[in-house]
């Protein structure tokens, strides 16, 4: 009998659970598939807040939250904590329904409840075994293995006819207050009228699903409440407002609980993080045309803000550019139009990707220009240093250091030194073209291959050695990406070997620099005898002007499946630069 009400007693335990009540409201924080984890987090926030409670969900799922409160009061706890950055961002206001056991806090009533029938067992109470003097007494049965806990009744608020009797006494401007709160959270992409057409059907029960509600697409009260306090929650936890910059003539609505108006720097308007969001804004404003607009595109891809990967895009009158690294991400768009170019660039961390999710759509549904005005340049007098001071966190990107190449086929392979490849997270050929390295030579030659086909203006060709005494040219960019051209270097050839005798090297006095390096050396008519190798290192330091250049570059070439052209060059020193300029390209190394 003592067994048998035993039994009883577990049974009920299970069987008789409470239905949700109408009126309950819980701040849900996390959800991890993992018990032992659940309960981890469950603890951790138990050390802070006093009313955590931990439930399993019918996806098997373990749900940590707050509560339960009046669904108003959840909403102002909801706001409360995530304006204070005191719970995940992505919490939100759950009315229980997807509850079917709690497994904290740990010594509660029902903490039992939803766990695995294994877990029961081990929590029963097992009969002692009495031992009288002389006398062993066997134990009595084990209790039989527990009946599976029945589920919970669930307590439906509205069924789909009240539901759309309450929806009949919305006002048109609540009606798009939801389609508005739909869009927000990505369920709904047509305009705002308040008509609950076909797709407002199908993005209510998208929502319906999404949140563990019986896909109706129907609203019920509650789920309308719910929607619409987790919209309002949204809203002032970014502070969005519309912003009007009369100056730049651009209107746009900014999250300004995140960035703040920081100053003018034309044709930028900057604004700054705040409360340590990781957000940054940037308007555009300023005169000119599409070639301005084209001009743009190009600038704004050699700053630091915007990575070099991610997709771009370039129309006739506007042009979009994603950027994407590790650390960071960005978004710019510009328009032209009435003679004047406007846009906007935004910054951010990519660990805050689900919340721009949220907070990018609303600056672009947002932007306009407007008006006869641009950014004027004079608008904020400046002088040079307070310009660069201004230009911190838009520094034009750069290269860890650039060197020389020189085209040597139809397709825009390019020759370079070794050392300027050697250590490369990104090469590239004059500043734009992306290019990977085909051949590494041990005498110091690179074989680079351009990532899209090039048409060079000018190719090499390869001449016989000139005679010891000759006047020789390195073609190359000595100053690295300062200036926009390569220059020529004059000097002589002093002996076609090494210091030690070595073959496949060339010996020259011509006061070289470090840009220089993977350049052309040049004869008297512009064919090619060599390419220019870094100064030695080691314990000899040679004197200043002294420089060796690679002479086996057929060799080398053909390793790669190039085969370079024979011939004399030109005949006068404008022809010679001319070719040279052409066949002398930029090779930059990036991290």
């Amino acid at each position: 009998m003592r067994v048998f009400a035993l039994m009883f007693a577990l049974f009920a335990a299970f069987a008789v659970v409470p239905a949700v009540a109408q009126e309950q409201a819980w701040v849900q924080i996390e959800a991890h598939p993992d018990l032992a984890v659940a309960q981890a987090r469950a603890e951790a926030y138990a050390s802070v807040f006093p009313d955590v409670m931990g439930y399993q969900a019918a996806s098997g799922w373990y749900l940590i939250a707050l509560g339960p409160y009046e669904p108003v009061a959840a909403a102002a706890r909801l706001a409360e904590l995530r304006r204070d950055n005191l719970i995940p961002a992505d919490s939100f206001l759950s009315n229980g329904r997807v509850h079917r056991g709690m497994f904290w806090p740990q010594d509660g009533a029902d903490s039992l409840q939803g766990l695995a029938p294994d877990s029961v067992i081990e929590e029963t109470a097992i009969p002692e075994v009495v031992v009288e003097p002389e006398i062993l007494v066997m134990p009595e049965a084990l209790p039989e293995p527990l009946p599976e806990p029945l589920p919970e009744p669930v307590q439906v608020d509205e069924t789909p006819q009240q539901a759309r009797a309450s929806e009949s006494d919305l006002t048109r401007d609540e009606r798009m207050m939801l389609q508005t709160a739909l869009k927000w959270f990505g369920f709904y992409t047509s305009g705002i009228d308040g008509a609950f057409g076909p797709g407002t059907r199908n993005s209510m029960a998208d929502w319906q699903m999404a949140n563990g509600y019986e896909a109706t697409g129907i609203l019920t009260s509650l789920q309308r409440a719910t929607l619409v306090t987790n919209y309002q929650t949204d809203q002032a936890e970014f502070g969005f407002a519309t912003v009007t910059e009369p100056e730049a003539g651009i209107e746009i609505t900014l999250p300004l609980a995140l960035v703040a108006f920081d100053h003018y720097e034309p044709p930028f308007v900057h604004f700054a993080e705040t409360n340590g969001s990781g957000l940054r804004v940037i308007l555009i404003s300023q005169p000119g045309d599409q070639a301005t607009l084209y001009g743009l595109y190009d600038i704004l891809q050699t700053l630091a803000v915007i990575p070099p990967d991610g997709a771009r895009e370039r129309g006739e009158r506007s042009f979009s550019i994603n950027g994407t690294s590790d650390t960071l991400q960005s978004y710019a768009y510009a328009e032209s139009g009435k003679g004047q170019v406007k846009g906007y660039i935004v910054v951010w961390n990519p660990a805050d990707a689900a919340r721009m999710e949220r907070i990018l759509p609303v600056m672009q549904a947002s932007f306009r220009g407007f008006g006869d005005t641009a950014l004027d340049p004079g608008l904020v007098p400046m002088d040079d240093g307070t310009k660069r001071g201004l230009l911190s966190g838009l520094e034009v990107r750069k290269p860890k250091f650039s060197r020389s190449g020189f085209f040597v086929d139809a397709g825009g392979t390019v020759l370079t030194s070794a050392e300027a490849v050697a250590s490369c997270g990104r090469i590239t050929i004059d500043r734009d073209t992306d290019a990977t390295v085909t051949l590494t030579d041990a005498g110091g030659i690179a074989v680079l291959t351009p990532v899209t086909r090039l048409s060079p203006p000018a190719i090499a060709s390869l001449a016989a050695s000139p005679p010891v005494g000759s006047e020789i040219a390195v073609s190359g960019y000595a100053f690295e990406d300062t200036l926009p051209a390569p220059v020529l270097t004059y000097g002589v050839l002093e002996e076609m070997a090494g210091l030690a005798g070595e073959t496949g090297l060339a010996r020259i006095s011509a006061p070289v620099l470090p840009g220089d390096v993977g350049g052309p050396v040049l004869d008297a008519t512009g064919a090619v005898i060599g390419m220019l190798l870094p100064a030695g290192s080691g314990a000899r330091k040679l004197p200043d002007g002294v420089a060796f250049a690679a002479t086996d570059l057929a060799r080398v070439a053909l390793a790669a499946g190039v085969t370079l052209a024979n011939g004399a060059g030109v005949a006068n020193p404008d022809a010679l630069g001319r070719a040279a300029q052409g066949m002398t390209v930029l090779v930059s190394c990036w991290e």
